[in-house]
C-alpha cells in the first residue's frame, strides 16, 4: 500500500445509484486532487418507462471518469443495476474489471453481446478474496442477496477503510450459497471502519427481509397440492428461488421447463459454478408441450410484465409452445417492482381470463421475500461494522435522508446523504461534499447512447402527446403554389360532426394562405416557408384539437 503525504484525500463519488433505486455507478479516488488514482464499483443500467417512449435502457453519464487514471472496475454482483452497463460503457471508461466467477461468467456474455469480449480483461476473483489496485486493497465480503455470490467490499486505503455493502440483506438459510461473513464484518468493525456506503432500499420497512429457506418450504407446501399445469414467474437472477422451485415441482412429481432466454442464462452461469448440480435436466419448452398436465412446471421469465417475456406471451395466447387456461396455475414468487404495477396488473388480468388461477405475495405472503435489508438488518450492520461516516446510497432521497437519520440513531458520528455528481470527502476531516462533478442519464435510444435531453426524445415525446401533420406541395421558382397541398395527420383525431379528412382540408388552406400571405425574397427562403405553415398549422390545431402538434412541410420545388 503506497504511503499517504499531507496532500492525499480519500473521496467518494456517486454517478449513479444515489438518485434512484437502479443504475449504480460508484468511484473512490485517493490522492491529491491533481493527481487521484480512482477504482470503480458497479457500473449498472435503470429501465425506460412511459416518460422515456423507446428508450429501454438507461445508463449513468461517465463523462467525469473519461481520461481519470482507473485502476480497476470492481462488481459486486450481477444484477443488471450493477454490471448492464458495461457493454455500452466500457469502451469509454477502459480499465481491468474484477468480478467473483458466478458474476464473472454473465459479465462475459454482455462484452461478448457488445462485441468488445477480446478487448477487456477480466479477472476472476475468489469468494472472500483479496485484490490489490494501487493504494486500495480490496477485500471481497460474502453476503447474502436475491442472487448468487454477492459481495461487500472492504475498500482499505492508507487514509482508512470503507465498508461497500453492495446490496445485501442477512439470511441464515440463504439456500445457494453462503451465509454472511458475519466474522470479517466484526472484525473490519473491530480494526475500525472509516465509512460504510449502504444500501437504503428497504430503509421504511420495519423488521427482516426474511429466508430464501422460509421461501422454499411456501412454494413445496403450495406446488405439491396443485393439479393441471403450473408456471411459477419470478426473477430469472434468483438462483436460490430457482433452486426452490424446481425441488418443490421435483418432490410433487413434476419435470421443469425453463421458459425465458434469461432462464436459460443463469442457469448456465449457476451450473457453471456448482450450482443446480443435482437437479433432473430441463425439459425443452417443445418436449413440455406434450408431457401430462399435473406433471410439469414452467419456471418463467415476465413477473414484472415485461412484454416480450415468456409469461406475457402465454397470457397473450402467442407463446408457440405454452398454453395455460382453466385449471391450471400462475404463481408470481416476486413483488411488484413501484412503476411495473400497470403492467403487471394487465397481465394477471389477461391470465384471470384464461382462468388461470393466480398466487401472489399479497395472497401467499410466504412465497417471496426482499433481498434487500429492512431497518433490524441496517441495526445489525451499523452494530458488526460500527463506522465512523454513514453514507447512505442505492435508493430515492427519501430513502437516502432517513437511512442517514437510522445511522444518526444509532450514534454513528457521521452521515452524508450525496446525490449523484456529489464528490464527498471521507479523510482527511470531516466528512463533506466538497466538489460537484458532470453527471447525469444517457439513454440507449436505437441502439445508441444520446444525452437524456437529446432532440429525437423531445420530438418524440412531443409527438407522442400533440401528434403529427405533414405538410407537402410543389412551388416554381418565382414561389407560386404549382400544386393541391396536402397534408396528413398522424395520431389526430376526428368524429362523426367533423371528420379528420375535414380538418386536414381546413388545414391545407390555412398553410396555402400562409404561404401566399409571403411576399419577395421570403418565397425563395424555404426555412421562412416552412415557419409560417408551422405557425398557421399550429394556431389552427390549438383551435380545433388543444394542442399544437409536431408540423413538418415537404417544399419539391419546380
Amino acid at each position: 500500500m503506497t504511503k499517504n503525504n499531507q496532500n492525499d484525500e480519500l473521496v467518494f463519488l456517486p454517478l449513479g445509484g444515489s438518485n434512484e433505486v437502479g443504475m449504480n455507478l460508484n468511484a473512490y479516488g485517493f490522492g491529491p486532487a491533481h493527481d487521484r488514482k480512482w477504482i470503480i464499483v458497479d457500473v449498472g443500467v435503470t429501465f425506460g418507462d412511459p416518460s422515456t417512449p423507446g428508450v429501454d435502457v438507461i445508463v449513468p453519464d461517465p463523462t467525469f471518469l473519461e481520461g481519470e487514471n482507473i485502476l480497476g472496475i470492481v462488481l459486486t454482483h450481477a444484477h443488471e443495476d450493477h454490471i448492464g452497463a458495461l457493454g455500452w460503457l466500457w469502451p469509454r471508461i477502459k480499465a481491468p474489471l474484477y468480478a467473483t466467477p458466478f458474476t464473472a461468467f454473465l459479465i462475459r456474455e454482455k462484452l461478448r453481446d457488445a462485441n468488445i469480449l477480446d478487448d477487456v480483461e477480466l479477472n476472476e476473483i475468489p469468494l472472500g478474496g483479496d485484490l490489490n489496485l494501487g493504494p486500495f486493497d480490496v477485500t471481497f465480503v460474502t453476503i447474502t442477496h436475491s442472487i448468487a455470490e454477492p459481495n461487500g467490499l472492504a475498500i482499505k486505503t492508507p487514509l482508512g477503510t470503507v465498508l461497500h455493502t453492495g446490496d445485501w440483506k442477512i439470511d441464515n438459510d440463504p439456500v445457494v450459497g453462503e451465509r454472511t461473513d458475519v466474522e470479517t464484518i466484526q472484525r473490519l468493525g473491530d480494526e475500525g471502519v472509516l465509512a460504510m456506503v449502504c444500501d437504503s432500499t428497504n430503509v421504511f420497512v420495519d423488521g427482516v427481509a426474511g429466508s430464501e429457506g422460509d421461501v422454499k418450504v411456501a412454494l413445496a407446501a403450495l406446488i405439491k397440492d396443485l393439479k393441471g399445469r403450473v408456471a411459477v414467474g419470478c426473477f430469472a437472477s434468483n438462483v436460490a428461488r430457482m433452486d426452490s422451485v424446481i425441488r418443490a415441482a421435483e418432490a410433487a412429481g413434476r419435470r421443469v421447463a425453463l421458459a425465458g432466454r434469461s432462464m436459460h442464462r443463469i442457469t448456465a452461469a449457476a451450473k457453471s459454478v456448482g450450482m443446480l448440480s443435482d437437479v433432473k435436466p430441463f425439459l425443452s419448452e417443445q418436449d413440455a408441450r406434450v408431457w401430462p398436465e399435473d406433471e410439469i412446471l414452467y419456471l418463467c421469465t415476465g413477473s414484472q410484465g415485461e412484454v416480450r417475456a415468456a409469461l406475457s406471451r402465454v397470457a397473450e395466447g402467442t407463446h408457440p409452445f405454452i398454453k395455460l387456461g382453466k385449471g391450471d396455475h400462475c404463481i408470481f414468487s416476486s413483488r411488484v417492482i413501484p412503476g411495473n404495477e400497470l403492467s403487471i396488473g394487465r397481465l394477471q388480468d389477461k391470465m384471470a381470463d384464461r382462468g388461470v388461477r393466480l398466487y401472489t405475495e399479497k395472497d401467499h405472503p410466504g412465497i417471496h421475500v426482499s433481498g434487500h435489508p429492512c431497518r433490524d438488518e441496517l441495526r445489525q450492520m451499523y452494530n458488526w461494522a460500527r463506522p465512523q461516516i454513514a453514507v447512505p446510497t442505492h435508493g430515492m432521497r427519501r430513502h437516502l435522508m432517513e437511512h442517514a437519520n437510522l445511522a444518526k440513531d444509532m450514534q454513528v458520528p457521521e452521515t452524508v446523504t450525496p446525490r449523484n455528481g456529489d464528490m464527498v470527502r471521507l479523510a482527511p476531516g470531516p466528512a463533506a461534499i466538497i466538489d460537484e462533478v458532470p453527471s447525469g442519464r444517457l439513454f440507449v435510444d436505437g441502439g445508441m447512447l444520446v444525452e437524456e435531453a437529446g432532440e429525437a426524445l423531445r420530438e418524440r415525446k412531443h409527438a407522442a402527446s400533440n401528434g403529427v401533420l405533414i405538410v407537402s406541395f410543389a412551388m416554381d421558382k418565382r414561389g407560386k403554389i404549382v400544386s393541391d397541398i396536402d397534408v396528413r395527420g398522424i395520431g389526430l383525431p376526428g368524429d362523426e360532426d367533423r371528420p379528420l379528412g375535414d380538418v386536414l382540408d381546413d388545414l391545407a388552406e390555412r398553410a396555402e394562405n400562409a404561404v401566399r400571405n409571403l411576399k419577395g425574397e421570403a418565397l425563395e427562403d424555404e426555412m421562412v416557408i416552412e415557419q409560417a405553415v408551422s405557425r398557421a398549422l399550429k394556431k389552427a390545431s390549438q383551435q380545433v384539437w388543444d394542442r399544437r402538434p409536431i408540423v413538418e412541410t415537404v417544399i419539391l420545388r419546380l
